[in-house]
This record gives C-alpha cells, structure tokens and sequence, in this order.
C-alpha cells in the first residue's frame, strides 16, 4: 500500500502550530509573523507537503473557481477565427492572476442539435461568459439565468440583468460604408455573419430580415444603412471563414450588374471575398473595392491589405474578464462599450466609372 498522504495537521504538528496558523502560512492573508510561516513552510516540505487540497479550498470559499465561456459556434470553427482566439487571450490573461480557470464550452453549431450544451445546464462555474450573438430570448441565457449564474453577455443586447461587453460596431459598420460613399460607389454589397442558428448561406430575400436575431449581425447591417445605403445585396454566411467569403465574393462579383463595393462584417470574409475577386480576374479596388472589420493582421493576402474597421479585440477580452472580477467582488452587473476605428488599405479606391 502507498504511504498517506501528509495532512495540514501533520504539518501543524511538525511545526508546532496550530492547523489554523499552518492554513494561514499557505493562504498569504491574515496577520501571521514571518518566522512563523517559514517554520510552517519547512515543516511543509520536510514532509513533502504540496499544499491544501484546491478542491476543498474552493468549497469553503463557495466558488468553483471556474468560469464557464459559451463560445459562438464549434470549438473546431472558432480556434480557425483570430478574432476568437485574440479576444480568449485577453479573457484569459486577465482571469489567471485570479486564480480562475476557464471551462469552454461549445456553441450551438447545428441547428437540429440541442440549442443548449448540457455543461451549461450541470457545469460547476462561479461566471458565465457567452461570447457573440446573444439575444434577449437566448436559451444558453435562459438556461444561465434558471441556475442563478452571474452572466456576462459580449456583443449582445444590453439587459439589467447580465454585464455586457461590446464594441460600437455600428458606428464602425457605418463609417467603412461611408468611406465607400466619398469614393463615389453606389453599388454597395455587404455579406453578413449568420442571422441565426440556422446559419444560412446566400442571398437574403427581404422576407428574410424578419428573423435576423443576432445582435452583432444586425448592429453591423443597421451601420450600413444608417450611412443611408440600401445594399444592392445582401449576402448571409455560415461563420467567419475565409471560404465563406470566397464563396460570397464569386457569386456576388459573377453577376452581370455586380457591385462595385462590398461591405464585410469581418476581415476573414473580406479577404475571401478578395480572393474571389482575384480568381475571377478583377483587380481590387480598381474594379471592386471590399471593406473589412476587426483589424487583424493579414500577411498571407499581400499584396493587398484591408480596408478595415479597428477593434481592440485583447481590450474586449480584458474587459470581460473585468466584468467577471466585478462580479466576484460582489458588484452588479456592468456596461462597457469599446471604441473602434477604421483604417484605409489597399483595397477600397474610387469607383470605377464603368464596369467594363
């Protein structure tokens, strides 16, 4: 049989302390002198003591130390977006000096599939993050709101009830369209994240606009429209993926009366649709431009680089992880809103006069 494992009493004795005093050299907090917890500490590894079991340390806190994070869609899909994985570095770096953990857990990602991971409905977290897309009768928040859960909501609808955390993407979305405007296009296109769980591919019919419920997806659209452009068309897509867009950009940039701009809701599908463009044998932007949004880093599409709207994305993650802390510390929830910025590239110009 293996030996037993050394206690916090055993330590307690070697050192001649009491088992609360030994709690207290291993903890940090309490008054406590220190030749005191050295003694402890000696005795801790004269006895190859590793320290109080975490566990145990958690349940007479009353927190898991865990924070559940809902990513939008597979967790396969959202480790290829750089947005996801940029905005998870800041949650991340900013939970760890909490001594908090992160538990993923995957977004609905088929629409015959249940709309709620059952992790979300057992899983032991003290804060639960849902990223992207939230809606006012989202089930993943239902299901977080029945359990009592603080929530922290990122890019969706603001409500009393849950923190929120999102960028001013609409007026983003309307500052890219109104670049386009001053380079003298009136053939807008734009090409959209999904409207729903249903995640739908190709043109929307304006039948269609009755059941966009993602929030990021409707703020972007609403951008759009606020410049005062009504899209030629509008295009819906899966997910942020390169080849979503490409398969975007080939339909839309095939038709005889195609745009002369587009409008993305993301880089990835920007670049695609650039890269569709390129197949086709138009030049960019002297025969389309294509606009972008979240600013990221693109050196495989050289030599064009995006025309794109700016979005701190690790800030977004290190204000989540804020919202979190604020919860934890016992305050309500919260509101912040981060500024974005549009940055010229290589691929907007002025509109061409004809389309040849």
């Amino acid at each position: 049989m293996s030996p037993q494992r050394p206690t916090l009493a055993d330590v307690a004795a070697a050192a001649h302390v009491s088992v609360s005093t030994a709690s207290l050299a291993f903890s940090g907090a309490g008054p406590i002198a220190a030749a005191t917890r050295q003694r402890v500490l000696d005795a801790a590894t004269a006895l190859d003591y590793s320290g109080p079991n975490p566990l145990g340390r958690q349940l007479r806190r009353g927190r898991s130390g865990i924070v559940g994070v809902v990513v939008g869609d597979s967790l396969r899909r959202s480790f290829r977006d750089p947005v996801s994985i940029q905005v998870l570095d800041g949650l991340v770096s900013t939970l760890g000096p909490l001594d908090l953990g992160v538990l993923l857990i995957p977004g609905s990602s088929d629409p015959s599939g249940p709309a709620v991971d059952p992790l979300l409905e057992s899983a032991a977290m003290d804060v639960a993050v849902i990223m992207w897309g939230g809606t006012t009768d989202d089930p993943m928040l239902g299901a977080l709101r029945r359990r009592g859960i603080p929530t922290v909501l990122v890019e969706g609808q603001h409500q009393s009830d849950v923190s929120s955390v999102g960028i001013d993407d609409r007026g983003g979305m309307r500052e890219a369209t109104e670049h386009l405007l001053a380079l003298g296009h009136t053939r807008i296109a734009t090409v959209t994240l999904p409207f729903d769980r249903a995640r739908g591919e190709g043109l929307v019919a304006p039948d269609q606009m009755d059941h966009l419920n993602w929030e990021i997806t409707r703020r972007r659209l609403s951008g759009v429209t606020d410049a005062g452009v009504t899209p030629v068309a509008i295009w819906e897509t899966p997910a942020s993926l390169v080849e979503h867009g490409r398969t975007a950009g080939t339909a839309l940039l095939s038709a005889p009366d195609r745009p002369t701009a587009i409008a993305c809701q993301s880089d990835l599908l920007a670049s695609g649709v650039v890269l569709a463009a390129r197949e086709l044998g138009l030049r960019v932007p002297e025969d389309v431009s294509v606009s972008g949004f979240d600013g990221l880093d693109l050196p495989w599409l050289q030599p064009d680089v995006l025309t794109t709207v700016v979005q701190p994305l690790e800030e977004k993650g290190a204000a989540v992880g804020h919202a979190v802390e604020d919860f934890l510390a016992g305050e309500g929830p919260s509101t912040r809103e981060l500024p974005v910025e549009l940055r010229i590239g290589t691929t907007t110009g002025p509109a061409p006069v004809s389309l040849g």
